[in-house]
């Protein structure tokens, strides 16, 4: 029996997914496993018995992922699940950005009672008149799943897209359409492009990507989309740059006290998950991974372990060592193994950073004396026997 905690409220069409194995508890203390979206677990302790955590959705700033490793516990995330519902509002962004639609709106609302309402908007329509996506140069930075959607979707509109992703991975670069010109200099995107969006993981080397340099490089009314984090784009210079008229629109989903109210900027309450599918995909996936791993020891989209996939375990059990990226550390434990006569049919060893994950497949039952042996290695974080 296994037990899971919720930090937040997690789509039950994900939590459906958990077999009559699985027992939702509310003491974390008593939790294999942690789902998590927002609330932050930094000051959480964590006990010996937590495996891993999930975060429903892509970002993991809310999650200590040092700490959590030092502990032996994967943390989880769903890259992609919410891919579609970001996207979506990256394209309402530049329709919001470009059309004055929201002030039309205003308009409409203040002038209700107004019973020639119908002829006096033919004289007020000029006030909101805006520009159109077609033809325009959109630039993509940050080609993963939420990008590569942007990318492909804006070549319909008709738009001219520029993508720059120096680590691109191979299914992106397969998915992307063969439309999209892949740039090799982003400051090319900054010279050429009409509108700018952003989906970038949050680095040392992306926070603040978006600053007085690269605004000093783009074009005269350019929009900025940030629907990534906003830390990503330097907004005090941002407001500068709407203030002298080089910025157009800066169109975010990261309401704070400096941009709130500035005008010039489109704001939205972090809605960019905020889909019933959205939530519904990341709960799935969530849960999909916890399963996986805390059974037969697999890793999928973890952001502090290497991914592996060995299947189901075998008759003869399976058994995952978390170490550290030392040399020597496989013979040990191999020669543990073999000291107890118990013959390894299949292993992976796989690292990550200063960290290593090893799965070992037997013929025979590990012996809890072996187990003991393998947890006394130096270099060893955690030893659990998945079957």
């Amino acid at each position: 029996m296994y037990n899971y905690n919720c930090q937040n409220p997690i789509s039950e069409v994900g939590l459906d997914r958990f077999t009559k194995d699985y027992v939702k508890r509310d003491n974390v203390k008593d939790a294999d496993a942690i789902l998590v979206r927002s609330a932050k677990l930094h000051e959480m302790e964590f006990h010996e018995r937590l495996l891993c955590v999930a975060r429903a959705g892509a970002g993991v700033n809310n999650i200590p992922i040092q700490d959590c490793a030092e502990h032996g516990i994967v943390v989880f995330n769903t890259p992609g699940a919410n891919a579609n519902a970001v996207k979506e509002m990256v394209f309402a962004g530049m329709l919001l950005s470009g059309r004055d639609i929201i002030g039309g709106n205003a308009w409409v609302n203040d002038n209700a009672n107004d019973e020639e309402i119908a002829k006096s908007m033919e004289q007020a329509k000029k006030n909101f008149a805006g520009t159109e996506l077609y033809g325009k140069k959109l630039g993509v930075i940050g080609l993963g799943a939420i990008g590569v959607r942007v990318a492909n979707a804006a070549t319909h509109f008709g738009m001219e897209v520029y993508g720059f992703d120096p680590y691109i991975s191979v299914k992106a670069a397969w998915n992307l359409s063969r439309s999209v010109r892949h740039i090799d200099d982003v400051n090319d995107i900054y010279k050429t492009c009409d509108f700018i969006t952003i989906h970038v993981p949050l680095m040392d080397n992306t926070r603040s990507m978006i600053n007085r340099d690269a605004i000093k490089l783009m074009k005269k009314g350019v929009v900025i989309l940030n629907f990534a984090r906003d830390l990503l784009v330097d907004e005090k210079e941002v407001l500068k740059a709407i203030d002298n008229g080089k910025i157009r629109k800066y169109v975010s989903d990261f309401p704070n006290r400096t941009t709130a109210g500035h005008p010039g900027v489109l704001l939205t309450p972090h809605l960019g998950a905020s889909t019933e599918e959205a939530e519904d995909n990341c709960a799935v996936m969530a849960v999909n991974q916890v399963m996986d791993y805390i059974e037969n020891g697999n890793i999928i989209n973890s952001v502090n372990f290497p991914d592996c996939d060995m299947g189901r375990p075998p008759r003869g059990g399976r058994v995952a060592i978390m170490h550290r990226n030392v040399r020597g550390v496989i013979a040990q434990y191999t020669k543990i193994m073999g000291d107890d006569d118990i013959n390894v049919s299949d292993m992976f060893n796989k690292t990550r950073g200063t960290l290593a994950y090893a799965l070992l497949d037997l013929d025979t039952p590990v012996t809890k004396e072996a187990v003991e042996k393998l947890k006394k290695i130096p270099e060893v974080i955690r030893v659990r026997v998945i079957k």
